[in-house]
């Protein structure tokens, strides 16, 4: 059997599924993030109770960041400079020695597990350049281009770009980095502190501006032939709608009318279809990668 990881601010989710069908969970568990060595020893106790005679063939963890994604580097594994209180500098790679085992252990973005996910059985099966952004506790983008995930000296961390402001909003936003960088403004945590509430009314057109400079950032960068958007902030009603519109008015005629991000009901940008489920799904597949 394989295990996969996939970590969240809010949640981690641990899986089990036979390296046969990576997709199918054979068994999975809900673990709230708190304090790294509570939440860790939680992880530990699942697996564990796989794996008590037989280690798992390999593991995949798909990991919120910034997180070392490079296998040369002495701190592949680690969660590096996270905005996550009390989780910088956290060596996931340690759970494998800690639980007994060596088995071949592989990271990637929490995000860009998720474009694995939803590439393998979900929006956008078959694809080779794709892009998934989620949109919640914080803001993350994973990139496949050619087939190739990118990956390796970082990921990108496109949730840090800075952003033109909504000309009614003055919120002085939360990043510790950048303070109004577009996940300072734009995520789960910004929009309570803002108004205390998910975004309502007027509320969701500011927010869709800068989930729509997001998709537009994307779009210039690396030209998908998709983008999938998640996370709890994109289930805001008519979020999706404003975000597709203000993108159009962005672009501006730019692209050319025949493209795909300028009529809002197009398939080009879309909701997951694995649910909250991508980036455990995501994990699996990578793990099952490392027994080719």
């Amino acid at each position: 059997m394989i295990a996969g990881i996939e970590t969240g601010g809010t949640k981690f989710f641990c899986a089990v599924a036979e390296s046969a069908d990576p997709t199918t969970f054979i068994d999975r568990v809900r673990i709230p993030t708190t304090a790294p060595q509570e939440t860790l020893g939680a992880v530990r106790e699942f697996l564990e109770k796989h794996f008590s005679e037989v280690a798992p063939e390999a593991i995949g963890v798909a990991s919120f960041g910034p997180i070392d994604t490079n296998p040369a580097s002495p701190t592949y594994g680690y969660i590096t400079a996270t905005p996550k209180p009390g989780w910088s500098h956290t060596d996931l790679r340690a759970l494998v020695p800690l639980l007994g085992f060596d088995s071949p252990i592989a990271f990637i973005s929490d995000v860009s597990g998720s474009l694995l996910g939803e590439r393998t059985s979900g929006a956008a099966v078959g694809m080779n350049d794709i892009a998934y952004a989620t949109v919640g506790t914080g803001i993350g983008v994973g990139v496949l281009v050619g087939g190739s995930l990118v990956t390796g000296h970082g990921t990108p961390e496109l949730g840090h770009i800075l952003v033109r402001r909504h000309p009614k909003d003055t919120f002085e936003g939360i990043c510790p980095f950048h303070g109004d960088c577009l996940e300072g403004l734009a995520c789960g945590p910004a929009i309570k502190a803002r108004w205390g509430h998910s975004a309502q009314g007027e509320e969701v057109e500011i927010i869709g501006y800068y989930v729509a400079q997001l998709l537009l950032t994307i779009i210039l960068a690396v030209a998908p032939a998709r983008i999938v958007i998640g996370g709890g902030v994109m289930k805001t009603p008519g979020l999706m709608d404003s975000a597709k519109r203000q993108l159009s008015e962005l672009i501006a005629g730019y692209l050319g009318g025949d493209h795909p991000a300028t009529r809002s009901a197009d398939t080009y940008i879309t909701a997951p279809q694995l649910g909250d489920f991508s980036g455990l799904t995501g994990s699996l597949v990578l793990a099952n990668s490392l027994l080719r």
